[in-house]
């Protein structure tokens, strides 16, 4: 199992800018992937952005050009970051980080982020 704890969300004017974290601790050495969902009122969950392992990323169509996901690592953490840049109103969400293991999928608490003037 692999504890989640995000941080970095809050209110950002359209246009602006914010960076999430995610930090994963536990049984990091079985992570092949960790992401970023997100859910807006009254919608389902999508995937933002992945990466895996290897370093190779995919993002959703909404948010190519404007997000950056990255990872580091060390002996006891891995954290990915979100960069978000060039905000939207429709970005307001509930922003989830996870990671997926070979049997199992653990899930953040999750951080809002929310795009308004």
């Amino acid at each position: 199992q692999v504890q989640l704890v995000e941080s970095g969300g809050g209110l950002v004017q359209p246009g602006g800018s914010l960076r999430l974290s995610c930090a994963a601790s536990g049984n990091i050495a079985n992570i092949y992937s960790m992401g970023w969902y997100r859910q807006g009122p009254g919608k389902q969950r999508d995937l933002v952005a992945r990466i895996s392992s290897g370093g190779t990323t995919n993002y959703a169509d909404s948010v190519k050009g404007r997000f950056t996901i990255s990872i580091s690592r060390d002996n006891a953490k891995n954290t990915v970051y979100l960069q978000m840049n060039s905000l939207k109103p429709e970005d307001t969400a509930v922003y989830v980080c996870n990671a997926r293991l070979p049997i199992a999928t653990d899930w953040g608490q999750g951080t809002q982020v929310t795009v308004s003037s």
